[in-house]
């Protein structure tokens, strides 16, 4: 994804003289065409993450685009103050991007974990918060936000994550895409979780579960009619997200359905559980531990809807149906 966002913003930049990239001393492998191309709108702020917003904040107030660019939390955890003060208080035009959301660090532990980021972001007001479920997304994203004024958050994965849409898909800051319909379940996921989810459901659909499938690449604001739909129309909603359960994408679509009264027979949160992880590993070690994998998916659906075996999955069209 990160290639996919240099591009695009390579692209801006180069028919829009406000679009500023400020670096908090790396990525050099991915800015450096960047940096020598535009030297005018290129700054390495240092190792100072709370500088580097204010930095930005102050262009993005002299009439600049500015877009702020580091490892997961380190562009938004180290220098919360300055985002919210400087940046939401001051509606000022910075798009913070944060690169290896999740566990795509794993092997580095703990502090570049990015697994608390999203709940964060979207309690912050005036702040909008997008998380793109492949590259192909990641680079409609990086125009959607450019073009609408004011801060956003720009949550990535990072590197070789796999292509879903193989169709340019239509991209609107808070509205859903419905990546597969199905009248059974639904999942709903965000960033990286999306090719996960979509293999889970092909795995589904062979055992007889109809599995609608939703990329929320944006949690703020979040599609209510897009949840709001899929509560009515299917029996079970399942969030998916490579980030803690408490404040993330479920919360957000567990907060609509409540304030709607609109709440499915099932719904689950599956995410990681809100405690530091007590192993280290790459990411898809990491995704296997806390059943973010395909599998890990498949099972967590089948026993939320009660099922087990070979023959009771074969019926599993008739359980949803009859549920």
């Amino acid at each position: 994804m990160r290639s996919a966002f240099i591009e695009a913003l390579t692209e801006l930049a180069e028919s829009d003289k406000r679009i500023t990239l400020v670096v908090g001393d790396l990525g050099f492998g991915v800015v450096t065409d960047f940096a020598r191309r535009f030297p005018s709108q290129f700054v390495n702020a240092g190792v100072s993450e709370q500088n580097m917003t204010g930095l930005a904040a102050g262009m993005a107030l002299s009439g600049r685009i500015v877009f702020t660019y580091s490892i997961g939390n380190f562009s938004t955890l180290r220098c919360l103050e300055q985002i919210r003060n400087d940046v939401c208080y001051h509606k000022a035009d910075v798009k913070i991007v944060a690169i290896g959301g999740g566990l795509a660090y794993g092997a580095l532990g703990v502090s570049h974990y990015a697994t608390e980021d999203i709940a964060v972001m979207r309690a912050l007001p005036n702040m909008r918060v997008v998380a793109p479920g492949d590259p192909v997304e990641a680079r409609l994203a990086v125009r959607a936000i450019a073009e609408e004024h004011g801060p956003a958050y720009l949550r990535l994965g990072r590197d070789k994550e796999p292509v879903v849409h193989h169709n340019l898909p239509g991209f609107f800051i808070g509205k859903a895409i419905t990546v597969k319909p199905g009248g059974d379940i639904t999942l709903i996921a965000t960033g990286g979780m999306l090719y996960n989810t979509v293999k889970a459901s092909e795995e589904l659909s062979s055992m007889g579960i109809d599995a609608r499938v939703l990329s929320m690449h944006t949690i703020e604001p979040l599609d209510r009619e897009a949840v709001l739909s899929a509560a009515k129309e299917t029996s079970a909603i399942f969030t998916v997200e490579e980030h803690s359960t408490v404040g993330g994408l479920g919360s957000a679509v567990a907060d609509v359905l409540a304030e709607a009264g609109c709440v499915p027979e099932r719904f689950v949160k599956l995410g990681l559980p809100p405690k530091f992880p007590d192993v280290v590993g790459d990411q898809e070690f990491l995704k296997s531990r806390y059943r973010l994998d395909v599998a890990g998916i498949v099972g967590r659906v089948l026993e939320t809807l009660g099922i087990q075996g070979n023959a009771a999955v074969e019926s599993a069209g008739t359980q949803i149906t009859s549920s």
